[in-house]
């Protein structure tokens, strides 16, 4: 069993898109079933779990998605990336387990970004 596509809750599919793809995910497909089913998937660079940007798949309210975490090699770069392109993200964050920069999306879903450390064995 493997996660491959998470659903996020989104009140505005253009405004979300627009926002993942300045984050560096690659619009993997935008294909517009119906007049009330749109399905976008982006996929954060070198995952293999992708993101739907969810309107009306879920009873999730908009912005409700929390805790999604995705691993980074540099938390300063990834934190530099970010920024240089006027997404508000957290200072990193040391933990003992790891470095951590947080942001939300346009709707307030919540992202974490953790760089791993070795751990004393």
């Amino acid at each position: 069993m493997k996660i491959e596509l998470l659903s996020v809750p989104v009140a505005d599919i253009d405004k979300a898109k627009d926002f993942y793809v300045k984050a560096g995910f690659n619009a993997d497909h935008d294909i517009t079933v119906s007049d009330e089913v749109r399905f976008v998937q982006l996929t954060p660079p070198g995952s293999a779990c992708s993101i739907v940007l969810d309107l009306n798949f879920s009873p999730m309210a908009p912005g409700s998605q929390k805790g999604i975490q995705c691993v980074v090699a540099s938390a300063d770069e990834a934190l530099a990336f970010l920024r240089e392109r006027g997404i508000e993200a957290s200072d990193v964050d040391e933990q003992p387990w790891g470095r951590f920069v947080y942001f939300d999306d346009v709707d307030g879903n919540g992202w974490a970004l953790q760089e791993l450390v070795p751990q004393a064995g």
